[in-house]
């Protein structure tokens, strides 16, 4: 006969509450990839290689998300694209 343990494990599950908000950067046809990047590293304190590699993103798919966060501190992050001269929105 063989005994069989039943073991029971206690998950913790933590949410994330108010940090569903996104900036979507989109394609445009004006901007070169160096504005982007460099708007990115200013505006959105990405690294070099993660601003580029949106900004790649951005020219095949379209749309990348490009910053999450509270609502309160995306705002002025999206604003800041916006007068730079890139599409982009909160959703």
């Amino acid at each position: 006969m063989s005994t069989r343990e039943k073991v029971l494990e206690e998950v913790l599950v933590e949410e994330q509450v108010g940090n569903n908000n996104e900036i979507v950067l989109y394609n445009d046809d004006v901007n070169t990839f160096d504005h982007v990047i460099d708007t990115l590293i200013r505006v959105c304190r990405h690294t070099a290689e993660q601003a580029e590699q949106c900004s790649i993103i951005v020219h095949y798919k379209g749309k990348c998300t490009v910053k999450t966060g509270e609502l309160s501190e995306l705002k002025p992050q999206c604003t800041q694209l916006l007068e730079a001269g890139l599409s982009a929105e909160i959703i």
